[in-house]
């Protein structure tokens, strides 16, 4: 009887070894997803924005994902609202600027050698690796 226990046991407790090594394999971290797009609006810096023209998929609530390189989903959601950033750093002291609508969002993901962002099913962007200002994954579209 001890044996058909012992047996029978067996692999329920190889799963949970086999989950454990897994889980320690796909150690995730916090990073944020930044994507500019340079829809080329005069505007205030700092007011919500959307994508324009070709663009019009990046917006409030638009599914995204984050995918590797093999197409696999590592983290998914709906976008925030944009915001629009300045396109250049020196003060041009007037009001509106040209800008960029920036949309950023915290997701955690598996260490890959490579990410890409989907949203709402258009094609794959590359997203770089940057931690100028915290870790993030950046692109900007067009590129």
């Amino acid at each position: 009887m001890r044996r058909l226990l012992a047996v029978l046991s067996l692999p329920p407790l190889l799963a949970v070894a086999l989950t454990a090594c897994d889980d320690a394999e796909e150690a995730r971290s916090a990073t944020t997803v930044r994507v500019l797009v340079r829809d080329i609006n005069i505007r205030p810096e700092g007011v919500e924005c959307a994508g324009t023209g070709p663009y019009t998929h990046f917006h409030n609530r638009a599914p995204f994902q984050v995918i590797d390189a093999d197409g696999r989903t590592l983290a998914e959601g709906a976008l925030p609202s944009g915001t629009s950033v300045a396109t250049f750093e020196e003060d041009l002291e007037v009001e509106r600027v040209p800008t960029y609508c920036e949309f950023a969002v915290p997701v955690t993901v598996a260490a890959r050698d490579a990410y890409r962002l989907v949203v709402d099913g258009h094609p794959p962007i590359a997203l770089t690796p940057n931690d100028s200002e915290g870790p993030a994954l950046v692109a900007v579209v067009p590129s």
